[in-house]
């Protein structure tokens, strides 16, 4: 079982698989590249699905780069929306 799946973000899933001097390393690190407070870097990475907190859309772009992901690579959820075609469809009806 994926003791991370309830968070928002996979961000200590990746960090958990450092070890400990990188990860402690990566702790202080991270947050000054990013230019944000190490407490709002340890807010993001407890960010639960259900929290309608977020993290800016560069913020997890950056995170994905530094982690060498691609794009998307950090969500532990999956937003589904109508497409163009059902939304006029919808608002003709």
């Amino acid at each position: 079982m994926n003791k991370y799946r309830f968070y928002k973000y996979n961000i200590e899933f990746c960090l958990q698989q450092l070890n400990v001097i990188a990860y402690a390393a990566a702790i202080r690190a991270i947050p000054k590249e990013l230019g944000i407070s190490a407490n709002t870097f340890h807010n993001y990475r407890k960010l639960l699905l259900t929290s309608k907190s977020d993290i800016p859309y560069i913020t997890i772009r950056r995170l994905e780069n530094i982690f060498k992901l691609e794009r998307g690579g950090l969500e532990n959820f999956v937003l589904e929306f109508k497409d163009l075609t059902a939304l006029l469809k919808e608002s003709q009806a």
